[in-house]
């Protein structure tokens, strides 16, 4: 007896060797994602940073009423259905009634009414609700805005932006900014919030079982800090990271897949037109006359992007106008514009009133998606300005650094960058004038002196027939290039490489994720869409059941060779008592 007992003991021990790896790989799906800032602020909707990565890192936690899919085609999230009453100016949203927020309360109508009521109170950069005039809850699972005029971006920017938060949370924070307790983290998207590290960067989130779309096939998500995400990926530390352009071929070759992005983020530079000579809209011709992007785009981008517009809207965008005023490479013309201001040339330096044309020019390490890159554009840029008589400091520093110096005014000429070009015209509005009772954005030139372009803004964004919007942002965007605000220098191409073992298939989403963010990680990646029913649903649905569940269970092989190993040895046992 003792020899049968030894003998399953022993069997036991190593079938469970056997199967383990499989069990726990069953078990778990880890996804990571490399990065090389790595803090982009705490992922909630006040704390993030105002950048599309900070947007990002708080999207998978909260969800908004409508979300974009890989074509960008609006598609239900928390709203079912909608429509717009005209009469009423109201939308009506009919709400999901299976979601719940992430410490187990319910989602209803009176969440989505207070959230538009506390952002009008505490504005959220995101968002601009001056045209909502008020949200009530019609029942538990309906809600009626109502606006105070209309406003042609309304689904996408507010819908596909604002992040819903729970009520019974936030009713009782007054200072959003400050406010850092662990509920804060609390949303109905498809992920709950686990760690957020500021000092090394990383981020951790698990998937939220009771996710009203269906639980994510990933248990867990990861946002590492990496000095290097190709090395990252190469060695399997990761499974998605940015790559250089050059080495897409190879990481193809190694098996990865690689996605090229679209042309929406632009390098621009940033002009304070508050001090002379930059308040002259001729001076601002005349730099861009003086700038040669297409240097840009062969030295810093080693042929891998293109120039920009100077409309700010991309030229990849069904927004674009086809007749956006040029400035085609001329030091010649641009001597002569400035020489049309009072400067003298002297020595090959413009001088007036005995004082050299100088400039300050502010310059980091910022490219799309955050990810730093060694900088070359300042020194292209400090070349070819000198080359027309203008004498150029530059200063490297690092990017939030710059952003605040834009933002306090502290700067001549400052070459910055960022996404939403691709999405819905209004970025106009945002990246023009600054909106009323937000934080302000160091990518904005908050710029009003030109009443032709703010009267052309106002109405691209209250023109609610799309044939008639569209000539007014073409016209918009014409005299944008005109009065030159800022210059958008050019439109990298930018490269991502995913383990396609991981099981997740990422993309980029056309015109960007929400509101423009040319990064490749909506949250839709983790879910599949159901085309049938118009519907998004979690990977791990499957509406046919095609085979015996028993059979799909790795431990089913172990446990039928244990019985049968079991029953030998009993029959053993009996046979040996008879004897």
């Amino acid at each position: 007896m003792t020899n049968i007992k030894n003998i399953l003991i022993v069997s036991f021990v190593i079938f469970s060797c056997m199967f383990t790896p499989l069990i726990g790989a069953a078990a778990e799906n880890e996804i990571r994602i490399a990065d090389k800032s790595g803090d982009w602020g705490h992922p909630s909707p006040y704390l993030a940073y105002g950048r599309g990565p900070g947007y990002l890192r708080m999207h998978f936690i909260f969800d908004t009423l409508v979300w974009k899919d890989e074509n960008s085609d609006v598609i239900p999230l928390l709203a079912e259905n909608w429509e717009y009453i005209t009469e009423e100016e109201a939308y009506v949203f009919n709400l999901v009634k299976n979601a719940k927020w992430h410490d187990g309360e319910p989602f209803t109508a009176n969440d989505v009414a207070f959230t538009i009521e506390y952002m009008k109170e505490h504005p959220y950069g995101w968002v601009v609700l001056d045209s909502v005039d008020r949200a009530e809850a019609v029942d538990d699972h309906t809600v009626k805005i109502y606006m105070s005029s209309p406003y042609a971006p309304f689904i996408g920017d507010i819908g596909g932006t604002m992040p819903i938060l729970p009520e019974h949370i936030w009713k009782d924070i007054e200072n959003p900014i400050d406010y850092v307790e662990s509920d804060v983290f609390v949303g109905s998207g498809p992920f709950k919030y686990v760690d957020f590290s500021k000092e090394h960067g990383t981020y951790q989130y698990e998937a939220f079982d009771e996710y009203y779309l269906g639980r994510p096939d990933v248990d867990k998500l990861i946002y590492v800090k990496t000095g290097d995400t190709q090395m990252a990926l190469q060695r399997g530390e990761v499974d998605l990271a940015s790559i250089k352009p050059e080495m897409a071929e190879s990481f193809t070759e190694e098996g990865f897949v690689v996605i090229a992005g679209p042309h929406y983020w632009n390098k621009k530079l940033m002009i304070n037109h508050n001090t002379e000579p930059l308040d002259s809209v001729v001076f601002r011709q005349a730099l861009a006359y003086a700038i040669d992007r297409d240097e840009f785009v062969d030295k810093s981008l080693r042929g891998y992007g293109v120039p920009a517009s100077y409309g700010l809207i991309s030229s990849e965008s069904q927004w674009a106008s086809p007749n956006i005023p040029e400035y085609p490479y001329n030091p010649d013309k641009a001597k002569e514009m400035i020489e049309s201001l009072g400067y003298e040339l002297n020595d090959g330096v413009f001088t007036k009133d005995g004082e050299p044309l100088k400039f300050v020019i502010l310059v980091s390490m910022i490219s799309t998606g955050g990810q730093s890159t060694p900088d070359r554009d300042g020194e292209i840029l400090k070349n070819q300005l000198e080359k027309v008589g203008i004498e150029v400091d530059l200063v490297s520093l690092e990017t939030k650094i710059v952003d605040q110096k834009v933002i306090n005014w502290e700067f001549d000429l400052a070459i910055s960058g960022h996404g939403g070009i691709g999405g819905d015209p209004k970025i106009l509005y945002e990246k023009v004038i600054q909106v009323p009772g937000t934080k302000v954005s160091p990518n904005t030139a908050r710029y009003d002196k030109c009443e032709e372009l703010n009267g052309l803004i106002d109405d691209m964004l209250r023109e609610m027939d799309p044939a008639k919007r569209q000539e007014v942002v073409f016209e918009a965007q014409n005299v944008y290039a005109r009065e030159l605000p800022a210059i958008s220098l050019y439109y990298p191409t930018w490269y991502y490489a995913y383990n396609p073992d991981a099981g997740v298939d990422w993309y980029y989403t056309v015109g960007g994720v929400s509101k423009g963010i040319p990064i490749p990680q909506n949250k839709l990646s983790l879910l599949v869409l159901n085309t049938d029913e118009g519907e998004v649903v979690s990977e791990t649905q499957t509406p046919l059941q095609t085979e015996n569940p028993a059979q799909a269970t790795p431990l089913m092989p172990f446990l039928a060779v244990f019985a049968i190993l079991s029953a030998f040895c009993i029959k053993q046992s009996q046979g040996n008592r008879k004897q």
